[in-house]
Order: structure tokens, then C-alpha cells, then sequence
């Protein structure tokens, strides 16, 4: 029997918390949902990933309303894909004035940002199930790392206080995509991952530089995080917890990868890849959230990096669902 198509069956709401970490910092997390952050100064607040719609940020910013009365300022996409960027529009009635991104992934959302919207939509029902809301693409006012600040490009990092909080802000190097971003309160050691880490969640690698993802993990465990909010699954606390997420994600990446390129070194079809895939990664991964939703859209990826295409092809609504029925038994 043919499997749902990405999550479509998935459609049971998850249950939200909203925990403290540190003096400043506080996680969003959902079940296995893409998780938010939020950093709240005395004088202004930053959140890190946006929510699928303006509809569904309604519920982190009454999050963030039960507990402070300070302006959202800041809204950080740690990378482009759409359940995490398209309800920034909702923060600009909490007073977000600045949409910060990285240089990479102000690219990508010119290079894919709309096919990546309507393919999300499609594969995410639940999370589009107010998409009416969504007022179109999310575009950056400050770009970290690139040309000319004069036009609201910065160097490679930014440095932004909230008061009495600072938040550093930079690219450690490619991974989930080529462009993620980071927030990372050293006074606290608390680090905000987006989709470069996840814990006991699926590890989605769809438009993932895999070969090089590994360097970008051991770049933030040299951080010596203390609590970490990871871009699926529950946050951790304490540097032993935080290590775990980094390795979870690690094996995966590595794993992926390596049955990636034997299978590209045998020249198997994309099916026989999958299968190959799967005898190595179901016992290890197979009981975690949207496991099956992400494993064929990771092993399209991993075959092709494996098989020299280093710029991820972009996925369309159309090439979706193409791959998810060649790949069916």
C-alpha cells in the first residue's frame, strides 16, 4: 500500500510548550513541529523562525505575551524554507521592524522561495491550514554577510544587544541548507540551531550540503552550549543533552550520506537507493517524527550530492510528488 503523501496525514495538532531556559531565552517547541525561539531583552525581543502563517504565530506571540510586554523587534530566518518563515508578517503589529537573514538564504529565496512555498504547502497541510494568511514571500530588510551595507547588508556577524542580553548572529557554515543561521547567547550559552541540529525528529536534507553539514556541527559544539534549541524536538538542557543533539543529527547526516554515495558507486536507481537506505536507517531512525515524510526526500538528495550535483535541484510541487510515486512499492 502507497504511503500518504509527506505528512497529509499527518493533521493531530501537537502539543505546544513554551520553556525558559536561561534568564533571556525560551523554546517554542511542538512534538516534532518546527520549534521557535525567543530572546527578551528589557527593551526588545527576538524570535528566531517565524511559524508556518501569521495565523499560526498568533499562538507563539500570546506565548511571549503571557510573559513580556516588550516589542518583538527582531524576526531571525535561520534559512528559507516556508514552515519557517511566512507568518513573519504577523510580528509586524508586535513591533518587528527587522527581518534578519544570511546572505545564502536571502539567495535561495530568489533562486526557490515560491516553488518552495507552494511545494511546503502542499506536503504540510496541517501546518497551511490557515495559508489564506500568508501575504506571500518573506524577504530579509538585513542581510548578514553580504555586499554593501548601505542597503541593509552586514558583515559576517551581527551583534545585536536587547538590553541587557546580547545575541550574535552569523552563519557557521553550510549543513541543513546553504545559507543557515544562528543565534547564540554566549552569556547564557544558549543556542538557537534552526534545522543545522534536531533531536529524535526527522532530519529533513532536501536541500542539504551533506558533505560539509558534519564541519558546521562540530563548528557549534565547539560553542560549549549549555541549552540548545534545536529546529525539531524537545529543547536540551546541559552540555551533555546538547552534545546528544548534535550527535543525533550527525548520524543521520552521515549515515544518509554514506548509503548515499554507495548506493550512486552501484549505480542503483533512486528506488533500489531507498530500499538500500532504509535496510541501514529504519531500525536506527524509523520510530521518529515525520521519519517517512523526510527519508525520501533525504535519499533523492544524498543520491545526487553522492553522484557530483553540489547546488540541491529545487523542489516543485510537481517534482514532489514524481519522486514520492517512482519511489512507491
Amino acid at each position: 500500500m502507497s504511503k500518504a503523501f509527506a505528512s497529509q496525514s499527518d493533521l493531530a495538532d501537537k502539543k505546544i510548550t513554551f520553556e525558559q531556559l536561561s534568564a533571556h531565552c525560551w523554546a517554542y517547541t511542538a512534538e516534532g513541529d518546527p520549534n521557535s525561539g525567543v530572546i527578551i531583552g528589557d527593551k526588545f525581543i527576538l524570535v528566531s523562525d517565524a511559524t508556518a502563517t501569521p495565523a499560526m504565530a498568533q499562538d507563539l506571540i500570546a506565548r511571549i505575551r503571557s510573559v513580556s510586554d516588550k516589542p518583538i523587534k527582531y524576526v531571525l530566518l535561520t534559512h528559507y524554507h516556508a514552515v519557517r518563515v511566512l507568518g513573519a508578517s504577523a510580528f509586524a503589529a508586535e513591533g518587528a521592524s527587522e527581518i534578519i537573514a544570511s546572505q545564502g538564504t536571502y539567495e535561495l529565496i530568489v533562486e526557490r522561495g515560491a516553488q518552495d512555498m507552494q511545494s511546503e504547502m502542499e506536503r504540510f497541510p496541517r501546518l497551511f491550514r490557515n495559508a489564506e494568511s500568508v501575504p506571500g514571500l518573506t524577504w530579509p530588510t538585513m542581510v548578514i554577510g553580504g555586499g554593501d551595507p548601505t542597503q541593509g547588508e552586514l558583515p559576517g556577524k551581527l551583534r545585536l544587544d536587547l538590553g541587557g542580553v546580547t545575541v550574535e548572529i552569523w552563519h557557521p557554515g553550510p549543513g541543513h541548507t546553504r545559507g543557515d543561521t544562528i543565534a547564540w547567547v554566549a552569556a547564557e550559552k544558549v543556542l538557537f540551531s534552526g534545522d543545522l541540529v534536531e533531536y529524535e525528529a526527522g532530519v529533513y536534507t532536501g536541500d542539504a550540503q551533506l558533505a560539509e553539514w558534519p564541519a558546521t556541527l562540530e563548528a557549534l559544539r565547539a560553542l560549549g552550549a549549555e541549552a540548545i534549541v534545536p529546529g525539531r524536538g524537545e529543547a536540551m538542557q546541559g552540555q551533555a543533552d546538547v552534545n546528544k543533539a548534535i550527535d543525533y543529527t550527525q548520524r543521520w547526516v552521515q549515515t544518509l550520506f554514506r548509503c548515499g554515495q554507495e548506493a550512486a558507486a552501484r549505480k542503483l536507481d533512486l528506488k533500489a537507493a531507498m530500499a538500500h537506505t532504509r535496510s541501514v536507517m529504519d531500525p536506527i531512525f524509523g520510530h521518529v517524527f515525520i521519519y517517512e515524510h523526510c527519508l525520501p526526500f533525504d535519499v533523492s538528495r544524498a543520491y545526487d550530492e553522492a553522484s557530483g550535483i553540489k547546488n540541491p535541484r529545487i523542489w516543485t510541487a510537481e517534482r514532489d510528488k514524481e519522486m514520492w510515486a517512482a519511489l512507491q512499492a
